[in-house]
């Protein structure tokens, strides 16, 4: 029973649930990863994941089928993602700020023995680069997520941010060159 996203959708649309089920099971690993990567939290990862799902789930029958599957879902995911960083924010400027170290549900597999010093490069290169995505704009740093850990096309982000490919290629541009100049000083270091 392997389905093409546009059959599953159809059947989907139709009632089957079986159908649906296929569809969050093919999909809902990569939107844990973008959401994750957005979010930069586990929990919050989860949540966006099962809201953008249960949002597809109502929403399906708005679905315009000229359009990728795909592409229409990491755009619920995203604004999800988006939701969930702004409510963050909103919470951190009323309560102050909290621990913006981003989890890595990684780090709870036994390693085979790093060094002292590459665990704390390691460290100091996860803090620099979780503080330096935070200082992204959130169309920077959506554009720079899919094209660079979800290996997206230009076309396809361009879909997703509902802009022109010229301004999402200028997006991803800048995120990168943001990024670059964040985690200069960590590279000098490293030589």
């Amino acid at each position: 029973m392997e389905w093409s996203d546009e059959t599953a959708v159809a059947r989907a649309r139709a009632g089957d649930t079986d159908a649906f089920r296929v569809l969050v099971e093919r999909h809902s690993r990569a939107l844990f990863c973008l959401a994750f990567r957005m979010t930069g939290n586990e929990q919050d990862a989860e949540d966006v994941v099962q809201e953008a799902l249960l949002r597809v789930h109502r929403k399906i029958e708005k679905f315009d089928e000229r359009a990728s599957f795909r592409t229409w879902l990491y755009r619920i995911a995203v604004n999800c993602s988006l939701d969930v960083v702004r409510a963050r924010k909103r919470r951190s400027e009323f309560f102050g700020p909290a621990d913006s170290q981003m989890e890595d549900p990684m780090q709870s597999l036994p390693a085979p023995g790093p060094t002292p010093d590459r665990v704390a490069m390691s460290e100091e290169a996860r803090s620099r680069i979780a503080e330096a995505m935070e200082e992204l704009s959130a169309v920077e740093k959506t554009a720079f997520v899919l094209r660079h850990f979800d290996g997206m096309c230009i076309d396809d982000i361009s879909r997703v941010l509902e802009c022109q490919p010229g301004a999402a290629r200028h997006s991803v541009f800048r995120a990168v060159q943001k990024l670059r100049r964040a985690l200069q000083p960590l590279v000098s270091t490293a030589r």
